[in-house]
């Protein structure tokens, strides 16, 4: 489904943040990218979202070379990304936003079915704008909303934890167990929260700039709690640290 060929990238001032990445995710699997913070994790995913342009390599979606294609074309192929820090939209609603996301109008009850789904009353929040009124973990949640509304081939997520409170953080985790069982799309999250990790079917670590260890979850799992894989440690709540 997605396939990423030796993909290097660099910031503009030259320093290397990934370094000749190989990873394939499969269709239909919730594949977890973790790793120590500025090990490249995050530079990934906006390099699979088409936010950057990689200096080296290939990204393969669904067999076609997508490397050159911006982040509309890539949305277009059925790309969809969740920013670390989302966008606002100062004059559009809720629902609006939903309904854009969907590119089709919704019923009352699809509204508050996705808005529920990621932990807010739909009463309080469906026809609120999406400004700077918002809090950073509502804002947040909203935008995760609209990446379960766009019902995605492949849906990215840039550590989804951030900022939002334990119960709805449960809450998403449900959502992420209830596609995960559907088989309904990809997921690629990154994230260093043991809770995520422990439904992930894949799990990717990446350090440096390259990965030190793929494969199931049972297999990775194991060394990333007690410390084997290049000293990480992924307890829920806590950062992941480098050895």
């Amino acid at each position: 489904m997605l396939q990423l060929e030796h993909l290097a990238w660099r910031l503009p001032g030259g320093e290397s943040i990934l370094k000749g990445v190989d990873v394939r995710v499969p269709a239909g699997k919730l594949v977890v990218v973790t790793g120590p913070n500025g090990g490249g994790k995050t530079s990934l995913a906006k390099l699979v979202a088409g936010l950057e342009t990689p200096t080296a390599g290939r990204i393969l979606f669904e067999g076609e070379d997508i490397t050159s294609l911006d982040i509309t074309q890539r949305a277009q192929k059925g790309i969809a990304y969740a920013f670390q820090q989302p966008v606002r939209f100062k004059g559009l609603t809720v629902r609006d936003l939903l309904e854009m996301a969907a590119g089709k109008p919704l019923q009352e009850c699809e509204v508050c079915a996705l808005v529920g789904k990621v932990g807010l009353c739909a009463s309080e929040y469906i026809d609120r704008e999406v400004d700077a009124s918002l809090s950073g973990g509502e804002a947040k949640r909203i935008e995760i909303a609209t990446v379960l509304a766009r019902e995605a081939k492949l849906s990215i997520f840039d550590e989804p934890e951030a900022g939002i409170d334990l119960w709805s953080f449960s809450k998403l985790v449900e959502t992420f167990q209830e596609l995960q069982k559907s088989h309904h799309g990809t997921l690629l999250i990154i994230s260093h929260q043991e809770r995520i990790l422990s439904i992930a079917d894949e799990i990717v670590v990446i350090a440096d700039g390259v990965v030190r260890e793929a494969g199931p979850r049972e297999e990775v799992l194991p060394h990333l709690l007690q410390g084997d894989t290049m000293g990480c440690m992924c307890p829920l709540g806590k950062e992941v640290r480098h050895a």
